[in-house]
């Protein structure tokens, strides 16, 4: 079993909840039911299943979740790049928080290979 509050690849995922609610404020109205309600579902549930794998008994277990966090990863990132498709988002804020999904994602990786060894 894991602390998943000690875990840094947990930290920065909910500091990604954060920036996503944050840039997500600004989106046209008409989005609120669309894509704003699913990119945030989607960063909510990397955190989310970050924390319930490392309750699971074993550490197969908690590899399962991490391939389900590392997919809504790239859930997240892919609407990131549509909100800036339809420039909801400006270069500057994309850059931003691209950076911050690419680097949950490495960590995720990089974890998920230390508990599958």
């Amino acid at each position: 079993m894991h602390n998943f509050k000690e875990l840094i690849v947990w930290q920065k995922s909910r500091a990604l909840v954060k920036e996503v609610y944050l840039l997500t404020k600004k989106f046209p109205k008409d989005e609120t039911f669309g894509l704003v309600q699913q990119v945030r579902r989607a960063v909510v549930s990397i955190a989310s299943n970050i924390a319930e794998g490392s309750g699971r008994g074993t550490d197969a277990d908690f590899s399962h979740f991490l391939d389900i966090a590392l997919g809504s990863v790239y859930e997240v990132e892919t609407q990131i790049i549509l909100s800036s498709d339809l420039d909801y988002i400006t270069n500057d804020e994309f850059d931003s928080i691209n950076q911050k999904i690419n680097e949950v994602e490495r960590l995720l990786i990089a974890f998920r290979k230390t508990i599958r060894k």
